[in-house]
């Protein structure tokens, strides 16, 4: 019998992922290679007319450009700043550490494009930073200053960059923590350099956590949509793509185009992986005993200081000027350092405006409803990773596939949900006699699929798909964690698997459960991707969809729109400090393919 529910878990969960990642993906597939579905359903023959024409096209060329540049140089800009201090925390003991280490995760609370409201704000042409200089007298009075020239890409970059690196800050020092200090002491004893020490020793050592979270980041910012939106930078894939969404139901374009972005994503990944992933079974290596953080002298101690606050001055910028933004009279805040009058009305109209409030209430039955989803196939999934007895290969492919939806970009399951409503739509058209003869009304299950009609079903399986992850790697820590012994006692005693489960497991791993899912209930609330292409009427708008039209009205519409931010900052500053505070140093898991 046990091996009976094993089975059906684990069925259970092969049809989730077969049926709600890879049909979307091969949808997209299907279209992009073979057009849409004629009017009795019948596709095209194969062809690579579609994928060839994007190519063909030089503005969509040199959108995949600029898009593999962002990437790239937003990973190693976090890179940049995460490495070095991920070895200032992990390796020394200062003044001030564990405040500037928790303030480093900041960034999290904000999602990009929201940030990049306030940078526009600060940096803009006639932003806080030009009144700054021509107070100073650098700049003559009146003058704007277009900060990056033509290049707003450098912009994009930045806000994404100094968004994202705490995925890798988190991943980066697990890893550093688990290294064993014998290994870099053995190499100083034979006299290497600190430098060779780091680039022979400490480097490869680390690369799982570097891989793991510079994954994340390249493909993050890679399909990332709503950051270039903001600067205005139509010059991307993914805003390229969103451009085309109205072509969405007769040309096959955006579908090829999204084929390219998901094939170069992958490539993105492999090349990562050849670059940072290579030889990690000698990385993988676990230290007996942790060398203790080495404490520095008031001096030293104030030198480790300053990196951290100058990356979180930087980091803080976005999030200050929408926090200004959000406090600004309408109009107030032009050509000068400062906002000339603040007013705290704007807060309340967020919540109370006939846009807002219902985004707000959406986004929380949608986030609400995703999450309790997450929940539960995320325990049946990590039940199946660490307490079953399935062979250890198809364990590790359980996992894999589990942290799938992290390596897949949001917009290409955005686009296959897309392609799954058209194709569902298909299906209800050729099947309405079998449909009346059992008395369903063709027309109300056309309209549940329908994302035209009225995404709801979609977007809450679409924020549970890509939220999942977080769930399943917080449950299979606590599962980890904790011995079986309670349970098999449980089984002895004559308590059936799902008593045991119920009294005994998840008791034992709530915590877990409940940082897990604040996490997915937290970025479900803040997706972007999902809900600026799926949620195409207003009245089922979310919040991130409210806020990027908001932000686009005329008169006091970018002020509510950072307002709404604001919010959504406080919603995700108290969630993820409850998921820090329920994890700990495992927090790093969440974010690790």
């Amino acid at each position: 019998m046990r091996r009976f529910s094993q089975l059906l878990v684990l069925l259970l969960v092969a049809a989730v992922f077969a049926v709600f990642l890879a049909w979307p993906i091969w949808q997209v597939l299907v279209v992009g290679f073979r057009g849409f579905p004629g009017p009795e359903g019948q596709r095209g023959p194969f062809t690579l007319d579609y994928v060839l024409a994007v190519f063909q096209d030089r503005g969509l060329r040199a959108g995949l450009a600029n898009s593999a540049i962002i990437a790239v140089c937003t990973t190693l800009v976090a890179m940049v700043i995460s490495v070095p201090l991920a070895m200032l925390s992990v390796r020394f003991a200062f003044p001030g550490k564990g405040l500037v280490s928790g303030m480093l995760l900041v960034p999290l609370i904000l999602p990009p494009f929201v940030g990049a409201i306030g940078m526009r704000q600060i940096i803009g042409p006639n932003g806080a930073l030009t009144a700054l200089v021509q107070h100073l007298g650098l700049v003559s009075p009146g003058t704007p200053v277009v900060w990056f020239g033509s290049a707003r890409i450098v912009g994009i970059i930045l806000v994404e960059a100094l968004s994202l690196y705490p995925i890798l800050f988190l991943n980066v020092s697990a890893a550093l923590a688990n290294l064993d200090p014998a290994m870099e002491q053995a190499a100083a004893n034979l006299g290497a350099t600190k430098w060779t020490i780091f680039r022979k020793i400490t480097l490869p050592l680390m690369r799982p956590g570097l891989f793991a979270g510079g994954t994340i980041v390249l493909i993050w910012s890679f399909t990332e949509l709503g950051t270039p939106l903001m600067f205005d930078y139509s010059r991307v894939t993914p805003v390229q793509i969103f451009q085309r969404i109205t072509q969405v139901s007769g040309n096959p374009t955006p579908y090829a185009l999204t084929v390219v972005m998901l094939v170069t994503s992958i490539l993105l990944y492999v090349v990562g992986k050849l670059v940072l992933g290579r030889n990690l079974g000698a990385a993988v290596t676990k230290a007996s005993t942790q060398a203790a953080p080495r404490p520095l002298g008031l001096g030293l101690g104030l030198l480790a200081l300053l990196p951290f606050l100058l990356v979180i001055g930087a980091a803080l910028l976005p999030h200050i000027g929408v926090i200004l933004t959000s406090v600004s009279k309408v109009g107030a805040w032009y050509q000068s350092v400062l906002p000339r009058g603040f007013t705290p009305d704007h807060f309340g109209h967020a919540l109370t405006h006939d846009l807002t409030l219902p985004s707000v209430a959406n986004s929380v039955r949608y986030a609400v409803a995703s999450t309790a989803i997450d929940i539960g196939l995320g325990l049946m999934i990590a039940w199946l990773i660490v307490r079953s007895p399935l062979p250890g290969w198809l364990r590790a492919v359980v996992d894999s596939v589990a942290m799938l939806p992290l390596a897949v970009p949001g917009l290409v399951l955005a686009f296959g949900f897309l392609a799954v409503s058209v194709q569902l739509q298909t299906w209800i058209g050729g099947s309405k006699p079998f449909l009346v003869k059992y008395n369903i009304d063709p027309e109300r299950v056309r309209k549940l699929v329908d994302v035209a009609e009225n995404p709801t079903l979609l977007l809450i399986v679409a924020y549970a798909m890509r939220r999942l992850p977080y769930v399943v790697r917080s449950a299979v820590a606590g599962l980890q964690q904790t011995p079986a012994d309670l349970e098999l006692a449980a089984r002895n005693l004559g308590a059936s698997g799902w008593l045991t489960l119920r009294r005994v497991t998840v008791p034992l791993i709530a915590a877990n459960l409940l940082a897990g899912g604040l996490l997915a209930f937290a970025f479900a609330m803040l997706e972007v991707s999902d809900s600026i292409l799926l949620a195409q009427k207003a009245e089922f708008w979310p919040i991130t969809k409210a806020i990027y039209e908001l932000f686009y009205k005329i008169g006091d519409g970018r002020y509510l729109a950072s307002a709404l931010g604001v919010w959504a900052m406080v919603l995700l500053t108290l969630t993820i400090l409850s998921a820090n505070s329920l994890l700990g140093k495992r927090m790093g898991a969440i974010f690790r393919v």
